[in-house]
């Protein structure tokens, strides 16, 4: 299986850089298209083209942005779309959907574009979803000037995601948050509530 990316060149909104990619995987057989990768696993017999475009803002502008606030201040601008998403939240299509002290929310809907070579969903879905809730957990406790990085993080993977799965979310809260470092537990659940994966994190907390 090939695949090709096309980076378009960047474009302008107001003060930021907002840039536009392009993704096409060619697969054996016929060759059809869809605008929407997470629409077109009709059946397991489809075969064509698959086109996903997405867009995302320039990542420095938004750390930058973050500076002066609380993580959760920070966070919750996030999630009131006051700030723009994250690179990789785009890329992979999930975001954060709650959010309070210690405790973070994320989902996704997996899709064919997130599938790994044996016919399921890469492992490191979960994991991204699993890292990214646990850090914003720790995150959302830290004052303005903290700033926070993981050290190490577990994943058990308890059965496989599929795009038949349906929406998924990754529940993260914070287990003890102290001088130095900090540890968050997480686990991904479907919409029924039946576990996909759980994990621990340890991260190293940076104060002035």
């Amino acid at each position: 299986m090939a695949q090709t990316f096309l980076a378009v060149a960047p474009l302008k909104n107001g003060a930021r850089a907002v840039k536009t990619a392009r993704v096409v995987i060619r697969l054996s057989g016929n060759m059809s298209t869809s605008s929407e990768a997470s629409k077109i696993m009709s059946s397991p017999t489809d075969k064509g083209t698959r086109t996903r475009t997405f867009t995302w803002e320039d990542p420095r502008s938004l750390a930058e942005a973050g500076r002066g606030l609380s993580g959760l201040e920070y966070l919750q601008k996030i999630i009131a779309g006051e700030l723009p998403r994250p690179p990789i939240s785009a890329l992979m299509d999930f975001g954060l959907a709650e959010l309070s002290e210690g405790r973070a929310v994320f989902t996704v809907e997996p899709a064919e574009y997130h599938y790994n070579p044996i016919g399921v969903v890469h492992g490191g879905l979960a994991a991204t979803l699993l890292d990214s809730a646990m850090g914003c957990a720790v995150h959302s406790t830290l004052p303005a000037g903290v700033g926070y990085t993981t050290l190490e993080i577990k994943v058990n993977y308890v059965r496989p995601i599929t795009a038949e799965t349906g929406s998924v979310r990754c529940e993260a809260k914070v287990i003890y948050v102290g001088g130095r470092t900090a540890t968050a537990e997480g686990r991904v659940l479907d919409a029924s509530g039946k576990l996909y994966a759980h994990a621990t994190t340890t991260c190293m907390i940076f104060r002035p």
